[in-house]
């Protein structure tokens, strides 16, 4: 990738790159207008955190929980193994055990994340340690913490809000520091050339800055800046309102619920082609007046996909990845 180039540049260059030349998801372009008129958006109308699920209100604290939340923000390929609380789906039964621990026992400091293993994740999100599949999971829930843990401590002495500040209000900044981290670096390959995502460092730009209201360690100059967060629920989302197309083959694959390999073309394509779509959907709404983000976009067709209809229509693309 040219390194002159804006990192979120990148992402929706070499999204368009793959969308442009994909044979195995396509853009239905022709149905873009009429699927923009269709979805609730309203420009600046961001949602809220849930407060019985995410440890809010803390200042300092809360820059803490939501990057320790995000860095271990994965595994939606593991989650029908997943223990999950009642009423809770994956990513909420996460949040909600992790929300738990930190008003049991406060933030976990850099210095304790460098020490967990997979047995303490274990505890502190209800798993079954003899659970082979979502051992796994906690293995790398665990190489992940301590990751972050170490790079706090190698880089900013210990401190989330360090991390926070050094980026001086820039979203596209932070991304760039937290994707110095390996779990972080969420760039795959296509035709011999490289894709970029960032999905979970995007979300924890995102996840700030709904967190403190786009104040404080919250505030981001450039949110309109960042692209979708691409992950398995959105293409699903996508594909179901007419708006992706999968080849016959992948199609089939997914409905049966078969893995799709991690860096595979076809999994490369499903969130490259989401992630392009939505630019389009962003270019037509600036056209028609109607000023809106793909940020927002993420989050209205995020929601719409814990509709019963979207989650129990089709499956969507399973994955095992450190990514989404």
């Amino acid at each position: 990738m040219n390194h002159a180039e804006s990192l979120l540049d990148q992402v929706r260059r070499s999204c368009a790159r793959v969308a442009g030349q994909s044979t195995r998801v396509r853009v239905v372009r022709e149905r873009l207008p009429a699927y923009l008129d269709e979805l609730p958006v309203s420009p600046g109308a961001l949602p809220v955190h849930d407060p019985d699920r995410h440890w809010l209100g803390h200042d300092a604290g809360t820059v803490a929980f939501f990057m320790t939340l995000d860095s271990v923000n994965f595994g939606s390929g593991y989650f029908p193994h997943l223990r999950k609380r009642p009423g809770h789906s994956g990513y909420f039964t996460v949040a909600a055990c992790l929300t738990d621990y930190f008003r049991a026992h406060g933030p976990l400091p850099a210095e304790a994340l460098v020490r967990l293993d997979a047995a303490d994740c274990g505890r502190i999100f209800g798993q079954d340690p003899e659970n082979r599949v979502t051992a796994e999971l906690m293995g790398l829930f665990a190489t992940a913490w301590n990751e972050l843990g170490r790079h706090l401590l190698d880089r900013y002495g210990g401190r989330f809000t360090t991390l926070v500040e050094a980026a001086d209000g820039s979203g596209e900044r932070l991304v760039r520091l937290l994707a110095e981290m390996p779990l972080f670096r969420d760039v795959g390959t296509h035709g011999g050339k490289p894709v970029a995502f960032y999905k979970r460092a995007q979300l924890t730009v995102a996840d700030l800055a709904l967190a403190f209201g786009g104040q404080g360690w919250g505030r981001f100059d450039d949110l309109d800046r960042l692209t979708i967060f691409a992950d398995n629920l959105v293409p699903h989302v996508l594909r179901l309102d007419g708006v992706l197309q999968y080849a016959p083959d992948l199609a089939a694959r997914i409905d049966e619920g078969s893995l799709i390999e991690t860096g595979s073309p076809e999994e490369v394509e499903l969130r490259a082609c989401a992630v392009a779509a939505v630019e389009e959907l962003v270019a037509l709404a600036r056209v028609a007046g109607r000023a809106t983000t793909a940020m927002e976009l993420d989050y209205v067709l995020w929601n719409r996909g814990q509709a019963p209809a979207y989650k129990q229509a089709k499956p969507r693309h399973r994955t095992r990845t450190v990514y989404y």
